[in-house]
Formats: C-alpha cells, structure tokens, sequence
C-alpha cells in the first residue's frame, strides 16, 4: 500500500513538472509552482526530488526508457540494416506521439542549456555513434547508397520531430485545427517516413 502511494505521488509530481515546464521553462519554473500544480507541499516535493535538475531528468529518463531497451536489442540484433531503420523509425514515432510536448521543450531547452540536453541524452546510453558505424558498414558492402551516415540519422530525426514541433502551426494552416484529422495524419506519416527514407538509402531508386 504505502509504495503504491509512492508510486502515486511521484506520478502526479512527474506530471505537474512537466505541465509547469512546458509552460515556462527551465528557467522560469519555480519548485514551488511544481509543488501547487501537483497538490502537494514544497517538503514533500523536495523530498522526492531535491532539484528542478533532477525533475527534469526524471521526466526524460520515463519517457525514453519506454522505447531505450527495444532500440538497443535492435541494434545488437541480427537484424539486416533496413530491419532495424524500421524498427527505430517506429519506436522514436511512438514515443512522440505519446509524449508530444518533448520536441518542442527539447528544442526551447537546447538553446538555454545544450550541455543539460546532452548529458540527459548521455545518461540514458543514447549513443548515436553506434547506428553511425553500421550505416557505414552497410555503405562499404555496397548495401545502400553511399552518404555522411550523419545526413541519415539527421534525416531521419527531422522528419520524425519536425510534425510534432511545429504542430501548432501546421495544424491550423493544413488542417484548419481539426485535431482527429492532424492525428490521423501523424499515424500516417510514420509508414510514409520510413518509406522515403528506404527510398533514399536505394541506390537503384536514387539512379
């Protein structure tokens, strides 16, 4: 019972700092303003999370850590390259499409703070390095087209974020702020972005 309880305050407090930095920032939250947003009080809050820092870690490490052990038994698969680009390409969406405010909080943190940004990214074993050498591997035997593997994953990011950084401004101009419609569209656009990125990495489609 009591780390049911635990468990439940620690959820609402999660969900309050990120309700909170959404709306200000890093900079501009306040540990009392988390505390009010989650019901509880500023010892309680402290107790379970001594800092902003550690909140702000917390928020990450539980939304990566949905898709982190998938991406990595992937890439240590035997999996063939195009396999695994599926794979990725479907979980990164999926985690956006359940945590759609990280994108844009992730983007207003990069130009506060970029140094905070990469040793959250670090701490989860995010390591981009990794995907960079099999792509070139696939490269040399002449599997996909030959590129700066950098361009691929750089690629790949940006088409996947861009919909959900944006999505207040393309869901009015395109679709006049229907949001079942703007769903249906990102549940979409997940087939149509591994497609072109298959596409692209072809080299008989590029000739």
């Amino acid at each position: 019972m009591e780390e049911n309880k635990r468990d439940t305050t620690e959820e609402k407090i999660l969900a309050a700092a990120q309700s909170v930095f959404i709306r200000k920032g890093m900079d501009g939250t306040r540990m009392k303003e988390i505390a009010d947003e989650a019901g509880i009080n500023k010892a309680l809050l402290h107790y379970y999370f001594r800092s902003k820092q550690k909140l702000f870690e917390a928020i990450f490490n539980k939304a990566f850590a949905q898709i982190l052990p998938d991406i990595i038994n992937m890439v240590d698969s035997e999996k063939t390259f195009i396999e695994k680009l599926n794979i990725f390409i479907d979980n990164y969406f999926d985690l956006l499409m359940k945590n759609p405010f990280l994108p844009g909080f992730i983007i207003k943190e990069i130009n506060r703070d970029s140094d905070l940004i990469v040793s959250v990214f670090k701490k989860q074993g995010i390591n981009p390095s990794i995907f960079l050498e099999v792509a070139k591997q696939e490269m040399e035997k002449g599997k996909i087209r030959k590129m700066d593997p950098r361009e691929l994953i750089i690629n790949i990011l940006a088409m996947c974020i861009f919909p959900f950084a944006a999505r207040p401004l393309i869901e009015i101009i395109f679709f006049n702020n229907d949001e079942k419609a703007y769903q249906d569209f990102l549940i979409q656009r997940k087939n149509n972005v591994k497609e072109f990125v298959l596409k692209s990495i072809n080299e008989a489609w590029v000739n």
